[in-house]
């Protein structure tokens, strides 16, 4: 009876040292789902879009069903690493950062289209260029100060 006592005080202490380990291994990891920490180096890349393409202007900048179109495509290939509302994740920095709201739209075209292979974001080359337009509009018609909400907002 000793002995069954004596291991299980052991399991005991092993269970609380193991949960205490985890929970310091864990303490600077941002919680699942959590919006990374804001980070202005995660945005370099957008500096490295050549002068060429940072000055193409978007054809479809004018097309009022852009920004829809860019919506679903967004929701299609983007939403699983920025987020549904493209705040960011863990896998992925927020779209509605300062540093991409005020990129031009050429730069955009040119990060979405050639990727980011180092970060693990995939090059969307593949996808029709006018796809590649409607996600820059997309992008850019999001409120950068806020994420949008979950479900629209109850009529009066």
């Amino acid at each position: 009876m000793k002995a069954i006592a004596a291991a299980l005080a052991v399991c005991a202490s092993f269970l609380a040292v193991s949960v205490v380990l985890a929970q310091n291994q864990n303490a600077d990891k941002p919680a699942a789902g959590a919006t990374p920490k804001y980070d202005p180096a995660i945005y370099a890349e957008l500096q490295k879009a050549p002068e060429k393409a940072r000055n193409r202007v978007n054809p479809l900048q004018n097309d009022p069903d852009a920004v829809a179109a860019g919506a679903i495509l967004f929701q299609q290939h983007c939403a699983e690493c920025h987020g549904d509302s493209a705040q960011g994740s863990r896998k992925a920095p927020s779209l509605r950062a300062p540093e991409v709201q005020n990129a031009t739209p050429g730069t955009l075209f040119w990060l979405i289209t050639n990727g980011v292979v180092r970060k693990k974001m995939p090059v969307w080359s593949k996808l029709p260029e006018a796809q590649r337009w409607q996600l820059v509009r997309y992008i850019q018609s999001l409120d950068a100060a806020a994420p949008a909400p979950e479900s629209p907002a109850p009529k009066p």
